[in-house]
C-alpha cells in the first residue's frame, strides 16, 4: 500500500465491474494536526489501551484480552491463516454492536483509527466501516509508529521553546499558579498532573492511580508541541522522578536553562493550601496522611511520628502540617521563604489573583513569548 494514497478493494456490496477507495492510510504526523478533530479510535484490546494509547483515542477492541491472547498462540501455532479464521469467529456474533459503537461516536461517520502496528485490526475494522459507509484514515505503523513520534521529540538534546519555571517551599502555591495561567491561555506543563503524583511521601494522596511511563511520555509531548507556537511554557521545577515515573531528560535540560520564578507565602497560608489539596480541606485521608507520616520514621525518628499521627487522630491537622514543614520540608528544599536575587522573578502568593498577573506580566515582555495568529 503506498503511503497516503487511497487502499483499491474490490466491495462485494457494489456491482462486479466497478471499484471503491476503501480507506487512506495516513502518517501519524497528519492524522494528530489535519485530522485532530476528526474522532480517533485504537482498536487494541483494553488492555493494550490501558498501558498506553495516543492522548484522546478512545477504546473500540476488535479483539478482548481473552481473544488476542486465544488469536496469538493460534498464529504462533498454527500460522496466520487459522489465527484470521479463530478471530473471524470470535468477532462475527458482536459485529454490528461494533459497528454500532463507531456510529455513537462519529454520528458523521468518519474515522481515524489505529492498531498495535498497522496490520490486520485495523485492516479488517476499515473494510467493515467503509462497507458502511464511514470515510476511514488509518495510521500508518499504528501504535508503533506513534511511539517512534514520541520517543523522536522528547529524546532531541533541545526542545523548540524557553521553559519559565516555578519554584519555591511546599505549599506556596505552585500548582495553583499554573492551573491560573493555563486558565488565562499560557502553555502549562503540568507535571504532578499529568502524573497523578504531587512529588513528595504525600504524593499520592487524593490521586487516582498514575499512568504508565509510556502514557507519561505521551502526554509530555502532546503539551509540548501544543506549547511551540508560544515559545515558551511553564512547569513547576520537579527532580527526576515523581512516584514511580520518571521526566524525561530533555524536559529537564530544557529547565535547567529556563528563567526561574520564586513564589513565597506566609506560613499560615502555606498550611491552609496543604489542608485544602490533601486532606480535603479538613481531615479527610486521614489513613492516608498517617501511613505517610510514617514513611518519614527514618527522618523524623519512630518517637516523633508515633506523636505526629496522635496528634492527626486527635484532628490537630495545622499543627502537624507546621511541624513537617518547618522541620522536614522546608530544610529539604531550602527555598528562599522570600525575595530573592538568585531568581529572575520573586512573588508573593498570599494574595494569589494578583500573583499570577506580575507572572502574566513578566512573561508577556519575555523576548521568545509569542502570541499565535499575531
Amino acid at each position: 500500500m503506498s503511503k497516503g494514497k487511497p487502499n483499491f478493494v474490490f466491495n462485494p456490496l457494489l456491482p462486479e465491474d466497478k471499484l471503491q477507495f476503501m480507506y487512506r492510510d495516513v502518517a501519524i504526523t497528519r492524522a494528530l494536526i489535519e485530522l485532530k478533530d476528526i474522532p480517533l479510535v485504537d482498536l487494541r484490546s483494553p488492555g493494550e489501551y490501558s498501558t498506553a494509547t495516543i492522548p484522546g483515542a478512545c477504546n473500540i477492541p476488535l479483539l478482548d484480552n481473552i481473544e488476542r491472547a486465544l488469536v496469538g498462540t493460534a498464529h504462533k501455532e498454527a500460522g496466520p491463516d487459522k489465527a484470521r479464521e479463530l478471530a473471524m469467529e470470535l468477532i462475527a456474533p458482536r459485529l454490528p454492536d461494533f459497528v454500532y459503537s463507531f456510529k455513537k461516536i462519529a454520528p458523521q461517520k468518519e474515522v481515524v483509527i489505529f492498531c498495535w502496528r498497522g496490520g490486520d485490526r485495523s485492516h479488517f475494522t476499515a473494510c467493515i466501516l467503509d462497507a458502511m459507509g464511514f470515510k476511514v484514515h488509518r495510521i500508518l505503523g499504528g501504535f508503533k509508529a506513534y511511539r517512534r513520534y514520541v520517543i523522536e521529540y522528547l529524546e532531541r538534546d533541545t526542545l523548540p521553546l524557553r521553559a519559565v519555571v516555578i519554584h519555591g517551599l511546599t505549599g506556596v502555591g505552585k500548582t495553583d499558579v499554573l492551573l491560573a495561567l493555563r486558565r488565562r491561555g499560557f502553555p502549562v506543563l503540568d507535571l504532578e498532573g499529568l502524573a497523578r503524583h504531587r512529588g513528595s511521601v504525600f504524593g499520592k494522596i487524593g490521586h487516582p492511580p498514575s499512568p504508565t511511563q509510556k502514557m507519561f511520555e505521551a502526554l509530555i509531548e502532546r503539551e509540548l508541541r501544543r506549547a511551540e507556537d508560544y515559545g515558551i511554557f511553564f512547569v513547576e521545577c520537579e527532580s527526576r522522578r515523581l512516584g514511580k515515573l520518571t521526566v524525561p531528560a530533555s524536559v529537564l535540560n530544557n529547565m535547567q536553562r529556563g528563567y526561574r520564578i520564586l513564589l513565597y507565602a506566609p506560613v499560615p497560608t502555606r498550611i491552609s493550601r496543604i489542608i485544602r489539596d490533601y486532606a480535603d480541606g479538613g481531615t479527610g485521608n486521614l489513613a492516608a496522611l498517617q501511613d505517610a507520616v510514617g514513611r518519614l520514621t527514618k527522618y523524623l525518628g519512630k518517637n516523633k511520628v508515633v506523636e505526629l499521627n496522635h496528634m492527626l487522630d486527635m484532628g490537630d491537622l495545622s499543627n502537624v502540617i507546621e511541624f513537617l514543614l518547618l522541620h522536614y520540608y522546608d530544610p529539604l528544599y531550602n527555598y528562599p521563604d522570600g525575595p530573592s536575587g538568585a531568581y529572575d522573578l520573586s512573588v508573593n502568593t498570599g494574595d494569589m489573583a494578583a500573583a499570577v498577573q506580575v507572572i502574566e506580566d513578566f512573561a508577556c515582555n519575555l523576548p521568545e513569548y509569542n502570541i499565535p495568529g499575531r
